[in-house]
């Protein structure tokens, strides 16, 4: 996608006219900006979006890389980052974002519209490990296992490699449930 063609509140146009082309039907709304109504709406055009609300050194994770996947209509309430650089570091405080401090490494990251994003694999094992923390997860879960359903069985063979995680076991039982569905 070609950035003059995604449009963010502030940039080139105002919030206000932004909604008057949406009314007009010109723009429809993603994520934190606007694209043409005509325009195909892929991973990159998502992660393009949030290019601004994710902070340097971090990777949208979680929810947020569940929705750039393809998760979902809307992104989540609250977007979710986890450490992409070794050493630990604060960023901003925001009450759109989540910060985990667990490193992601290089293997388990991809670069979409700008944005460092884990992989759908990732996502997926961090969806359902988080899952006995969050029961909120198992409908990123659900609409990520929709858009790869292949997704299911690699992340149960992830899932079996790893030594003492929490909710190793809540996380797997979860994914053999959606095989199943």
């Amino acid at each position: 996608m070609h950035p003059a063609l995604l449009y963010l509140p502030g940039g080139r146009l105002a919030l206000a006219e932004l909604c008057a082309a949406r009314l007009d039907g010109h723009l429809v709304d993603l994520g934190d900006g606007f694209i043409p109504a005509d325009l195909v709406e892929v991973p990159a055009t998502r992660a393009a979006t949030l290019a601004s609300l994710i902070p340097r050194g971090t990777a949208a994770s979680g929810r947020t890389a569940a929705w750039i996947h393809g998760a979902g209509d809307a992104p989540p309430a609250r977007h979710h980052v986890s450490r992409a650089i070794g050493s630990r570091f604060r960023p901003a405080p925001s009450t759109r974002l989540v910060m985990h401090d667990v490193f992601v490494d290089a293997s388990d990251r991809m670069l979409l519209g700008g944005v460092l994003t884990t992989t759908p694999l990732r996502t997926m094992v961090d969806l359902a490990v988080a899952l006995h923390r969050d029961p909120g997860v198992r409908a990123w879960m659900t609409a990520l296992a929709a858009v790869d359903p292949e997704l299911v069985p690699a992340a149960v063979a992830a899932i079996d490699a790893l030594h003492r995680v929490p909710g190793k076991v809540s996380g797997r039982a979860a994914l053999l449930r959606i095989r199943t569905m």
